[in-house]
């Protein structure tokens, strides 16, 4: 048998993988709240530079945070 090292292959527990970075979550789910930020921002951006419209941003803005809250539930590792 080979002796093998956790951290480098990772370990998984309660959902977390464990590995040489720390430990963490690493589901795919969670790379949903920077994209929602940036897509955010860039709402605001283009209505200050005038291509949206501000009626199309007060639409967007809470569309986009109402997305954000529901990343946040995550079942997979209780967070």
């Amino acid at each position: 048998m080979e002796n093998h090292d956790m951290k480098s292959e990772g370990m998984k527990m309660d959902g977390k993988v464990c590995g040489p970075e720390g430990c963490g979550c690493k589901c795919g789910h969670h790379r949903v709240m920077p994209w929602l930020l940036v897509l955010l921002g860039l709402d605001f951006l283009l209505a200050s530079l005038g291509v949206l419209t501000w009626g199309f941003v007060n639409v967007t803005w809470p569309i986009l945070l109402i997305i954000a809250g529901f990343s946040k539930m995550c079942r997979c590792c209780n967070h």
